[in-house]
């Protein structure tokens, strides 16, 4: 299954990382494509689309300043089928696509996917104190697969927050 393509521009006001596709999103190359990934809801729910997307818009999101990409681009079932090597190899490449993109703020979809990148352990939800590339904000957010066992209003309460800092960013442009 071949990795889905990646969207990705210049300043970017936020971009989005997950962990790696699904066996759906694999199958037909679009982010978040699981029907049971709450990814498009949560954003929409959180102010910070104007409407639901659906997966095979993903890429318009280009056109209000958001770019997709993974950690890992090898779609699999479960994220626990990523391997060490790909984890750093991904973090190698994730480090440079950020470098080079310049977003104002990545978006982790998932504390995991944080670790795995920043290799810290200890990971509070929303803003970090240090990037971990210089000149951007670092932001984790919860995982909008349908596995997580929090509750939707509180994930939908961490990405208003990735909102109103994304609105106090632009406000002082």
């Amino acid at each position: 299954m071949n990795p889905i393509p990646e969207h990705l521009q210049n300043n970017l006001d936020i971009l989005f990382v997950g962990f790696n596709p699904s066996i759906r999103s694999g199958e037909t190359g679009h982010h978040f494509a699981n029907p049971n990934n709450r990814f498009w809801k949560i954003l929409y729910e959180s102010g910070l689309t104007p409407r639901k997307f659906h997966p095979e818009e993903d890429y318009k999101l280009l056109d209000i300043g958001y770019g997709l990409t993974n950690i890992v681009s090898r779609p699999t079932k479960a994220a626990d089928e990523i391997t060490k090597d790909e984890y750093q190899k991904g973090r190698e490449i994730l480090k440079k696509k950020i470098a080079k993109y310049q977003p104002k703020i990545v978006c982790y979809v998932g504390k995991g996917v944080y670790q795995e990148y920043s290799k810290k352990r200890v990971i509070p939800w929303g803003r970090q104190e240090e990037a971990v590339v210089h000149g951007t904000i670092d932001f984790v957010a919860p995982s909008s697969s349908g596995l997580v066992r929090m509750k939707l209003d509180e994930i939908i309460d961490i990405y208003k927050k990735l909102h109103y800092l994304l609105i106090n960013l632009k406000g002082k442009h």
